[in-house]
């Protein structure tokens, strides 16, 4: 049985949409004309740490400077941020590369001009489902977080790896979409026979479901090279002079900072994420969940297109031809 405490967290998650229009430095209200505003987006989740860190330690104000407004935008998911980004509501911030590339092929006004996070997701099976190998999944249904998610497209990589496909695709794997905050709960009904999750749900469905790790995060998909979550930006924001040079200093600052100082920075998530949610997340869980990524601005093209390629399989997208939406002219010229 679930915590009261993980409980409660999880349910704030669920309607976190409620706090997603807050300013990070105020609302449209009072804006003054001689200035801009950049509208940051991300999760309240653990794969989200760069964004976090450089949130609660200043970071973008002091690269942006006081000429800029910043707001903040929370999402659960990965299609409703790519909307947000679609209607111009947010400008800039961290997203799993399977929604990115999913609107850019319908839209090529989207870039990738950061990896963010690598690893950070596994596959975990039910203790009633009796799997022990991947190669078990076969006939069994598995809770993803939102059909076409970076973690559905990498469920169907490592499917692919021992001959199994999804039932949508002419094979014996059944996808079945649930909020990772659901997926405890199906585990105990036996609703499912596994998941691939972003953390931390892996942790919890191992500590407070019963459920057995069958890919560590550096085993499942790509492994290490697992790309999880980057930073996305339309292409309106590229064009305003100055301003992705100035989150992507941010952005490499907090990624440096969360190397350095790993156990500060498991704090500041835990601090801010109390705040957008009223609850406060379990320390060792955090710890653990972090222990199963890799913060990074570093960017495997070749896993990218691979993801593209796995979405155009699963009919996701009409074309897996991705060319120009890696840019990462404007992080190779800040690291210079």
């Amino acid at each position: 049985m679930l915590k009261k405490s993980l409980l409660s967290l999880i349910i704030s998650i669920l309607f976190i949409g409620v706090l997603s229009g807050c300013a990070q430095s105020g609302g449209e209200e009072g804006k003054d004309s001689g200035e801009q505003t950049v509208k940051i987006g991300y999760f309240p989740n653990l794969t989200h740490i760069a964004t976090i860190v450089a949130l609660e330690k200043g970071y973008f104000e002091e690269a942006f400077g006081k000429d800029v407004k910043l707001e903040t935008k929370t999402f659960t998911n990965g299609g409703l941020f790519m909307e947000a980004m679609s209607t111009k509501a947010i400008d800039v911030g961290t997203v799993g590369p399977g929604p990115l590339l999913n609107f850019y092929v319908k839209n090529p006004e989207y870039h990738l001009i950061s990896g963010a996070v690598n690893g950070g997701a596994v596959l975990v099976a039910s203790e009633a489902s009796n799997i022990t190998d991947l190669k078990d999944l076969d006939g069994k249904k598995v809770a993803i977080p939102v059909i076409g998610s970076t973690q559905d497209v990498m469920l169907r990589k490592a499917l692919q790896d021992v001959n199994l496909k999804p039932t949508t695709n002419g094979g014996t794997v059944e996808l079945y979409a649930a909020a990772p905050a659901d997926t405890a709960s199906l585990f105990v009904q036996k609703s499912v026979d596994a998941a691939a999750t972003q953390e931390p749900w892996g942790y919890v469905l191992e500590t407070q479901a019963k459920g057995k790790l069958l890919l560590n995060w550096d085993e499942f998909a790509w492994g290490k090279e697992s790309t999880n979550t980057v930073v996305a930006a339309s292409k309106p924001f590229l064009e305003r002079e100055g301003l992705a040079a100035s989150y992507l200093n941010a952005h490499k600052k907090a990624v440096d900072f969360i190397k350095e100082n790993p156990e500060e920075s498991q704090d500041l998530v835990i601090k801010h994420l109390k705040e957008l949610t009223g609850k406060e997340l379990n320390k060792e869980e955090v710890t653990a969940a972090l222990s199963r990524l890799e913060v990074t601005t570093d960017v495997n093209e070749q896993v990218i297109q691979e993801m593209a390629d796995i979405s155009k399989e699963a009919g996701y997208i009409p074309s897996s031809d991705i060319k120009g939406m890696i840019d990462l002219k404007t992080l190779e010229e800040s690291s210079k």
